[in-house]
């Protein structure tokens, strides 16, 4: 996601290639991403960035590490080394978040603000005991008519492709998201304290109240070893799913959170001061 000025402008989408695949961006603004932005606000979510598509890209981009490695790629090729970040992960998102920063210490992140963050024991959480058979051995069953239309001549074949992303790409799209949620339950095991201490200044944790995913004990366990963190536990009701009914409340508490550390943080007029971009990768 990028955006420009206050973000007053309309959202649009732009497409580019990156990792060898097609990726949609949410971008706010026209201008262009250069220097004399100072701060890009990047919104990672938790499903597949890249565009559905039924061929796989050559570095596993649908997989976790692919995920993590498109979107050190976006920066190394988009952002300027002098652009500031603010991090904004949600779920899965969180995980590669710490992983980006793993990766690439060297980055200037300001913030970075973990939402319901599925960043240790998933197969163990009580969503993730019911999900695990399902992602890890069921999805199969969805990689079924791909295997089957990998069969057909090639002018029929490219017809029925046409005709399913005219439809909305439900194959492409739940057979990535579904090889991605194998992959989170097979390697989000324990969490990465030695990344979380390192930068722990910079973070963010909200944990929900009710979330299955990343239960309330887990809360407990972070703020327990990290007393000096920034934890914070939801007593709004919002669920794991925010975006689907509360989007605009989130939005708003994660703005208040940030709001006097970047005006310390980033001198300048208001302009700057909120930054320069903001985009949903």
């Amino acid at each position: 996601c990028l955006s420009s000025g206050l973000m007053m402008d309309p959202p649009h989408t732009d497409f580019f290639y990156c990792c060898g695949a097609a990726t949609e961006l949410l971008r706010f603004g026209s201008c262009p991403l250069t220097s004399a932005h100072k701060v890009l606000f990047l919104i990672i979510p938790g499903e597949p960035s890249p565009h559905p598509q039924l061929s796989t890209a050559e570095d596993d981009v649908f997989g976790l590490d692919g995920q993590v490695e498109h979107k050190l790629a976006f920066l190394r090729n988009h952002v300027p080394r002098e652009t500031s970040l603010v991090l904004i992960g949600h779920s899965i998102g969180c995980y590669i978040i710490l992983e980006m920063m793993k990766r690439n210490p060297e980055r200037k992140v300001l913030k970075a603000l973990l939402l319901f963050p599925t960043i240790e024991r998933m197969a163990q959480s009580p969503q993730g005991k019911v999900m695990t058979p399902v992602l890890c051995h069921m999805r199969y069953v969805v990689y079924l008519p791909l295997f089957l239309l990998s069969l057909l001549p090639d002018r029929l074949k490219v017809g029925l492709i046409r005709l399913i992303f005219n439809l909305c790409g439900l194959f492409p799209r739940a057979a990535n998201a579904m090889y991605l949620g194998g992959q989170e339950m097979r390697k989000v095991l324990k969490r990465d304290d030695t990344t979380i201490g390192k930068h722990l200044d910079k973070l963010i944790f909200y944990y929900g109240a009710t979330d299955h995913w990343c239960p309330v004990h887990y809360y407990h366990d972070i703020k327990r070893d990290f007393p000096l963190g920034d934890f914070k536990l939801c007593e709004n009701g919002f669920r794991h799913a925010f975006v689907l009914d509360a989007g605009r409340e989130v939005a708003e508490m994660v703005f208040e959170w940030i709001r006097e550390d970047l005006r310390s943080r980033v001198p300048g007029d208001q302009n700057t001061s909120f930054g320069a971009s903001a985009g949903r990768l």
